[in-house]
């Protein structure tokens, strides 16, 4: 299934980057020497996740267009590319500079932006890339339309429509089909769809509550197209979806695109939600520090390693050892059976990955039990 690409820019190889003495490890070393607390990625279990969300996209009939927001990665994107994907989707204006800079020449930033400065420069990009934004309002299409002015571009542009998230998005079919109107009749813009994505929806922990919820976002959705449709306007996209609704959107008709991010990592979270159908890939590595009294140990991942915005991390591989507190720089670990000593190594599971993988520069990909690449997190911080 692993295609060639053609007609990009190839994303820079962490292979030919001159590492220094700022990273975790280096390629060769067994994963006993990479220094901790390091973000790690089993590479073929990330592989197998782009596989499986890839084949499930062309079995519907879909476009994949992964949510680089997740990873933040140029090359994890470009892996995602070669395994299918029609682009990527971010969230900022700078995360779409990072990995355009690198090669990655299609991306939709899901996000309303308002700034003209910000808008200009998604206008510089647009003109070596295919680019694309959203709006919801009549201002955000005029200050797309003057920034594609000012700097000789065209932007694409996307109505979002709120489906049920409750943020941003217009709530009537007839605000649509004005607001592409809009777009279409603006000199430098070019209507290229319609965003709806239910991010509520995503980690609602049972099953059915979470097919209900899009079946509520699709009759959001169904008068939309319907609107659009009467009013002689086509729509090219209809783009959303996420790693914890994709199969209801692919079964609705609805949706042409699907935007889930975390199937290639995964996360504890995530697992809880939906279940094992893909494989836990990225782990945070610890190193036990301390061992000062029966039944306790503490490790040197704490809250500058790891996000438990979604929950305390779950630690993987080892029974009867639990994370239980987390401080800057240091995670409690109630260990009854004392099976820890310092200088273990342990692989824990994030809560979730998107807000951990940006607490980090660097992922080390694994295989084998050996590092074989250095993975730049380019994006890191990358918030405006």
């Amino acid at each position: 299934m692993l295609g060639q690409q053609t007609g990009r820019t190839p994303v820079t190889s962490p292979d030919t980057l001159d590492f220094g003495f700022d990273v975790p490890a280096r390629p060769g070393m067994t994963e006993a020497e990479v220094l901790t607390p390091a973000l790690v990625l089993d590479l073929a279990a990330f592989e197998r996740n782009l596989g499986k969300m890839q084949d499930r996209a062309d079995a519907a009939g879909m476009k994949l267009r992964p949510h680089g927001k997740m990873h933040k990665s140029p090359w994890v994107a470009e892996r995602q590319l070669a395994f299918g994907a029609t682009g990527i989707c971010c969230q900022k204006v700078s995360e779409a500079e990072a990995f355009v800079r690198a090669g990655v020449l299609d991306v939709l930033v899901s996000n309303e932006v308002r700034q003209p400065a910000m808008l200009d420069r998604l206008a510089r990009l647009a003109r070596g890339a295919k680019v694309a934004l959203c709006v919801d309002d009549p201002g955000g299409v005029e200050a797309a339309a003057t920034a594609a002015f000012r700097q000789d571009a065209t932007l694409r542009l996307l109505v979002e429509v709120d489906v049920g998230a409750g943020r941003c998005g217009v709530q009537t079919p007839d605000e649509a089909v004005a607001l592409a109107d809009m777009i279409r009749q603006s000199e430098g813009l070019r209507f290229a769809g319609i965003q709806a994505y239910h991010g509520a929806a995503q980690h609602l922990p049972d099953a059915a509550t979470r097919k209900e919820a899009i079946a509520s976002a699709a009759a959001r959705l169904k008068p939309v197209l319907a609107a659009l449709k009467a009013a002689g306007i086509p729509c090219p996209v209809v783009t959303g979806a996420g790693t914890g609704t994709f199969a209801h959107e692919a079964a609705s008709g609805l949706w042409t695109e699907l935007q889930c991010g975390s199937y290639a990592f995964m996360d504890a979270d995530y697992t809880r939600a939906i279940g094992p159908e893909f494989e836990q890939a990225l782990f945070v590595l610890t190193g036990v520090m301390s061992a000062p009294v029966p039944g306790r140990a503490v490790c040197d991942a704490g809250l500058k390693s790891l996000a438990v915005d979604s929950g305390l991390p779950l630690v993987s591989g080892v029974e009867c050892v639990v994370y239980e507190g987390a401080s800057d720089e240091h995670g409690t670990l109630s260990d009854p059976a004392r099976q820890l000593k310092p200088g273990d190594k342990l692989r824990l599971i994030p809560g979730h990955c998107d807000p951990t993988v940006n607490l980090h520069d660097w992922i080390v990909g694994l295989r084998r039990g050996k590092v074989e690449r250095l993975i730049r997190v380019a994006a890191r911080g990358k918030s405006w």
